[in-house]
């Protein structure tokens, strides 16, 4: 596990109090907004049909037999070689949906992610572990319809859980190359008392079954995990449980300081750093397909970003 305290979003304060005030406004006008936009995501995101190219006009056809033999298009395909354009998952968080991601989703397209899936899960799901079944069936079908071998996937909240529990319990590592979260509870929180009464709550608590699940060895898992955390967020209690702490998993800890837990899927700064996380994974991938398709040794190390 490395920790990397790179996110700054707010200048140096004198007090966390002042820090605490701005944050909480801060997330009452996310809230504001997200409750307009919240009826748009109801529904389920609608599947792109695959479109089929139109056949020429014969005028302008080639023969056949004038056409000249040329190399394969794309980029030749290693194998462990990185996919050269992974389809990124959205996961949303507790009683929200996936208009949530409209922010984030936006900016990862801006900057070249053609295959883009927001997922939505019922709020009567009464199981984290049922959830995580049905956002396997969801990948499957991901990878199937855009010919990809694997994605990557960004949680928010139980949203993040739920991904973890699909990659660490149920073999979703196969198919997940890197899994970035954004306040979800790793090590269980202890917000809300009286919520409790939904299942799905109490599986959030720090030493639940499930969560105790999760602290089981997980040998050889290969999914990469990008974990957000802030010392604002009020939902995670303690703030630390929103990081990972496993020794048998790849993680890196991201700190963000001076916004709270609504505001983590929609502030620009997040959203760029959440597009390096995965960019940065690409490029280290690239890397090392090429050196060892040239029969270098890949280089190793940490980065980080200040």
């Amino acid at each position: 596990m490395k920790v990397l305290p790179f996110l700054s979003l707010s200048p140096r304060l004198p007090r966390l109090s002042t820090a605490l005030l701005g944050a909480t406004v801060l997330e009452l006008v996310v809230l504001t907004g997200h409750l307009a936009a919240y009826p748009f995501g109801l529904t389920q995101e609608r599947v792109p049909q695959q479109r089929v190219p139109q056949e020429r006009a014969p005028q302008q056809r080639v023969p056949q037999e004038r056409r000249a033999p040329g190399p394969p298009t794309g980029p030749p395909t290693l194998p462990g070689s990185p996919t050269p354009d992974r389809p990124v998952v959205l996961l949303h968080g507790f009683i929200d949906n996936r208009s949530v991601f409209l922010l984030l989703r936006r900016a990862l397209a801006r900057h070249g992610r053609r295959h883009l899936a927001s997922l939505n899960y019922s709020p009567l799901t009464r199981d984290l572990r049922t959830a995580a079944e049905l956002l396997g069936r969801h990948v499957e079908e991901i990878c199937a319809r855009t010919g990809q071998r694997e994605v990557d996937i960004v949680g928010h909240s139980l949203g993040g859980l739920i991904a973890r529990y699909y990659v660490q319990r149920l073999g979703g590592d196969r198919r997940v190359r890197t899994l970035v979260t954004l306040g979800t509870p790793h090590g269980g929180t202890a917000v809300a008392p009286g919520a409790g009464l939904h299942p799905i709550v109490r599986q959030m608590r720090g030493g639940s079954p499930l969560i105790e699940e999760l602290r089981l060895p997980a040998p050889g898992c290969q999914t990469r995990f990008v974990s957000f955390w802030s010392e604002l967020d009020q939902v995670m209690v303690p703030v630390g449980t929103a990081c990972v702490d496993h020794p048998d998993l790849d993680a890196v800890n991201v700190r963000v300081t001076g916004i709270g837990h609504l505001a983590l899927p929609v502030h620009p700064a997040v959203a760029a750093a959440v597009r390096e996380a995965l960019e940065s994974q690409e490029s280290q991938e690239s890397q090392e397909a090429l050196e060892t398709r040239e029969g270098t040794a890949p280089s190793t190390g940490t980065s980080s970003v200040a």
